[in-house]
């Protein structure tokens, strides 16, 4: 089995901070350089180095241009050199999901069809060579499950292209939907559009540190030194243990009765614990004192968020109490690849049963939004998605794909 890597972001993320980082926790740099030959894209040379980011010691990566690409890019150039490259199916396919990724939110915040985006802030070599670098650096790894920590998208202002905007900028907003997001530190942007696009690409849970066994860990750097402010990426790196590919946990598992809410509300209920970090929440119908019916809430999270899942329960619900036990959890390693459908693209969630066995299913959000862009069944797209993977699978039987 893989290797499972935890991004810490108490500082942000950056593509920089994600190329120094793994190269930190042991990815080899000239299999990192070679790698990014099969970009097949002259004019650039890298070079790492160690600094200093308050008393953390890092290695920063630094993307030294000669010559090329200094102009923005579209997104169709960035798929044409993509194309072109020699890199492998699935690392193309995931530059694609990022860049796509980008482009809607850039779009979006803009006001611009996405095709018609130039990336004035992520389109340049530098930050092309950030993102295929770090799924490049991943692939290197062998990591198969990736998760994070809530995100620090940084304070106050930031310049752009376009003028001064509000820490997070439009894109960064807009990409964090759906992500556990904070702000502390320095007045200044420590979360950029490319490394929080890369980061869902590759991340398949959000929250609070699961328990690992850390086998390395590493400290990526950015440009920026803030005086007084640790501004590094945390990653931790754990290698496959021999009791199997079943991992261990211990979550909360919080429960409440309810007979006297508006059933319209669940869904917002849901939500809001979800956002809060909740990992699953249920809802099920029983028969109370008296005869009426009722339900059963039920909600699974670490023990770190439970203040957080308390206050939606108390706040958004009649419920005057709770129960609260301690569970262990066997659960497969999940990591997400995608696939490409007429429309978009799709993440796939596997999780592995044993060393030759996996189960995959499509990402529902995702078919979900190609279904509202282009006006297809949804139920077509997860068919299309799943279709898509087989026959992936069937390409390369032995890829972790």
């Amino acid at each position: 089995m893989g290797a499972h890597l935890h991004f810490d972001c108490y500082s942000g993320i950056s593509g920089d901070m994600i190329l120094g980082a793994l190269v930190d926790v042991g990815v080899p740099f000239p299999d990192l350089v070679n790698g990014l030959k099969r970009l097949r894209l002259s004019g650039f040379t890298l070079r790492k180095r160690r600094v200093h980011r308050g008393a953390i010691h890092a290695t920063k990566v630094d993307v030294m241009i000669s010559a090329g690409l200094r102009k923005p890019l579209s997104l169709h150039r960035i798929h044409a050199i993509l194309s072109a490259s020699r890199l492998s199916d699935e690392i193309k396919q995931q530059s694609r999901s990022v860049f796509d990724r980008l482009a809607e939110a850039e779009g979006h915040a803009h006001r611009v069809a996405k095709n018609h985006v130039h990336f004035h802030e992520v389109g340049v070599l530098d930050s092309f060579v950030d993102i295929v670098g770090g799924l490049i650096g991943c692939d290197l790894l062998g990591v198969t499950r990736v998760t994070a920590s809530p995100v620090n998208v940084g304070a106050g202002t930031l310049q752009s292209a376009h003028g001064i905007l509000p820490v997070p900028g439009p894109a960064v907003a807009l990409l964090a939907k759906g992500v556990p997001v904070y702000s502390a530190g320095p007045l200044r942007e420590l979360t950029t559009p490319t490394g929080m696009a890369l980061l869902r690409m590759l991340t398949s849970e959000f929250g609070s540190m699961p328990v690992m066994t850390p086998t390395a860990i590493g400290y990526g750097a950015g440009d920026a030194d803030p005086d007084g402010w640790p501004n590094a990426l945390r990653v931790f790196l754990a290698r496959p243990s021999s009791r199997g590919v079943r991992e261990r946990d211990t979550v909360l598992q919080v429960e409440t009765n309810l007979d006297d809410v508006n059933p319209q509300t669940y869904e917002y209920v849901m939500e809001q614990l979800f956002s809060r970090g909740a990992l699953d929440v249920t809802l099920a119908p029983v028969i109370m004192k008296r005869g009426r019916p009722g339900i059963v809430l039920t909600c699974l999270a670490a023990p770190a968020q439970l203040d957080q899942i308390l206050d939606v329960l108390f706040n958004e619900t009649t419920a005057l109490g709770v129960r609260i036990r301690e569970v262990m959890r066997l659960i497969l390693p999940r990591r997400f690849i995608s696939v490409k459908v007429r429309g978009g693209v799709v993440r796939m969630k596997i999780a592995d049963v044993n060393e030759t066995t996996a189960k995959a299913a499509p990402e529902y959000f995702d078919c979900k939004r190609i279904a509202e862009r282009t006006g297809r069944p949804v139920k077509e797209v997860l068919e299309d998605a799943a279709l898509a993977y087989a026959k992936q699978r069937v390409a390369r039987p032995m890829g972790r794909g």
